[in-house]
């Protein structure tokens, strides 16, 4: 009863803030490292907010994930459309309904959905949305490494009661624009150079990975590949030419992207845009590449819930995404990660790869009430998505077998129970590792990652015409994983068979094969005294660091090409 009365005065409820609830209350709204307010924003100014609206049959979807993606399964292969997706996650229409009256009495317009109608972006003023928003209040503030500008609200927000069921999230208020832990590392010393190299390109890529100058696309097929870029950075099409023509030499590439989707900056190139465009076009060479700039159109706009509705919106997308964001699991709200997931279990069901770079902060550290943990990263941490870790050569300079770089980003989640795919992987890794942490620094049960790693160490980008060495990061080790697996799908393709889409269950099952296993190195963690900075260690077989380990082109392509 007390339901329906919170219903019937839906339109004094924004006004009153009676009968009404916090989606949220566990976002974390600390202003992050390097950013400052420039206080209030003018009450008439306008806003574009994203509102999720609550999805339907989420447990049919994840059943449907493992049918397609699961070797085993007479469905495997047969993935979902777009059209497919959204017939079975469409909010209900009382959800529809009852959200776009709530909008339309706070006088929001231009309302936009998405294909699968789970998303609705609407623009309000400022004083609108914070009557609308209950406890909201919109400031301006400036920060990360291009001194961008964004609206944002450092006091929750709630809503009215009714919507509970109608509403997850509302985006646009609280997460702030993630930054960059790409490094240039300062260059190792050695005495003589012969039979060396000096840092990381396409040609010690394709050495060690054993990529012949024949292992290019055929430019025959409709295959495709992507990555995706959140930072305010730009790459510019110079510099690709630039880089393809100082390293790309020796086998057949593309020296431009064949579409870029969102917003292209006309400022200077970012070292981080260059690297992801520059080494998936060089790894997956010869293969149509596209590019999702996506700094957030409006200054109220989530990057990356703009690319995730992008997705959303396509019914025609790369077979391969790599993704270089992440954010602390503890610093996002339990409704926004979970809905993040099932957004990539949409990815997952329509058969899309989706790499994402496991981290650079190692093991990562953070204090609960007093003690020291390990702070794992998502969306690394999601189950639905492939984690790609980092290495470095044994020798930096020669192109020998890889060791763990000890910024690789790994671990365990606290909020994703381990998917079936990993139990007997992680359970092998848990019961062998002579370097365990103390079990209180992780939960055991909880989603492992990374899935696999490569090189992430010592990289050559070329960014506003300059050539930079020893870049490093797992934002490089991501695109060049991508890129093989491209040319995976390339082959498969040509074979008549369909994309390789969500890996996991398939790199589980197959414990690794195609993959140089990597078993020496542990990466960093808490500077106590109980830890020592040190936090897992790769061993054989899985583990937290490298995964499964680095790709062997040949052996890999053999184990994926069937069925």
């Amino acid at each position: 009863m007390r339901l329906r009365t919170c219903f019937l005065g839906l339109l004094a409820l924004f006004v009153t803030g009676k009968c009404s609830y916090s989606p949220e209350p566990d976002q974390q709204r600390t202003l992050p490292p390097g950013w400052v307010s420039l206080g209030r924003v003018d009450s008439e100014e306008e806003l574009s907010l994203t509102f999720a609206l609550r999805q339907q049959n989420v447990k049919r979807l994840s059943e449907l994930v493992q049918a397609v993606s699961d070797p085993g399964s007479p469905h495997y292969g047969k993935y979902l459309t777009l059209e497919d997706v959204a017939e079975l996650v469409r909010p209900s229409p009382l959800t529809l309904r009852t959200v776009q009256k709530w909008l339309l009495a706070a006088g929001a317009r231009n309302c936009h959905s998405v294909t699968t109608q789970d998303f609705l972006t609407c623009w309000l003023s400022v004083r609108q949305a914070e009557l609308l928003l209950s406890g909201a209040e919109f400031h301006r503030y400036v920060g990360g490494p291009a001194e961008s500008h964004v609206i944002r609200s450092p006091r929750p927000y709630q809503l009215p009661k009714a919507l509970a069921p109608h509403v997850d999230f509302v985006g646009g208020l609280h997460r702030f624009p993630p930054t960059s832990s790409l490094r240039q590392r300062p260059e190792p010393q050695v005495s003589g150079t012969v039979g060396l190299h000096l840092g990381v390109t396409p040609s010690v890529i394709r050495q060690r990975y054993n990529l012949t100058a024949q292992d290019v696309g055929s430019g025959t097929t409709n295959n495709s590949q992507a990555c995706a870029q959140f930072l305010e950075q730009y790459f510019h099409d110079s510099d690709l030419a630039e880089f393809m023509r100082l390293f790309g030499g020796n086998f057949a590439h593309q020296a431009s992207v064949a579409r870029v989707v969102g917003q292209q900056g006309r400022g200077r190139a970012g070292i981080e845009a260059s690297l992801d465009v520059e080494y998936l076009m060089s790894a997956g060479a010869n293969i149509s590449t596209w590019v999702y700039s996506s700094p957030g159109r409006h200054e109220s706009q989530e990057p990356f819930l703009q690319w995730l509705l992008l997705l959303s919106n396509e019914s025609a997308l790369p077979h391969v995404h790599t993704v270089s964001y992440g954010d602390d699991e503890d610093s996002l709200s339990s409704v926004y990660i979970h809905r993040v997931n099932t957004e990539l279990m949409k990815a997952a069901a329509r058969g899309l790869t989706l790499l994402f770079a496991s981290g650079d902060s190692g093991a990562g550290c953070w204090s609960v009430s007093g003690r020291h943990q390990f702070r794992p990263s998502f969306p690394a941490s999601s189950p639905y998505v492939t984690t790609v870790g980092g290495t470095s050569f044994q020798n930096p300079f020669r192109v020998t077998s890889e060791i763990v770089d000890y910024i690789s980003g790994g671990g365990f989640s606290n909020v994703f129970p381990q998917p079936s795919y990993q139990e007997e992987a992680v359970a092998q890794f848990l019961s062998s590792s002579p370097h365990l942490p103390p079990s209180s620094y992780f939960n055991a049960s909880g989603r492992a990652y990374p899935d696999v790693a490569a090189l992430s160490d010592g990289y050559w980008v070329v960014s506003n015409s300059v050539p930079i060495p020893w870049v490093s990061g797992t934002s490089a080790s991501t695109p060049v994983f991508g890129g093989v697996l491209s040319l995976i799908n390339e082959h498969r393709i040509l074979n008549g068979r369909p994309p390789l889409g969500f890996l996991n269950p398939r790199l589980y099952q197959q414990r690794g094969a195609g993959l140089f296993d990597v078993t020496h190195g542990c990466h960093a963690s808490c500077l106590n005294e109980e830890v020592q900075g040190q936090g897992f260690c790769s061993g054989p077989g899985w583990d937290p660091v490298t995964g499964w380990g680095t790709p062997n082109f040949p052996a890999l392509l053999k184990t994926l090409i069937n069925p």
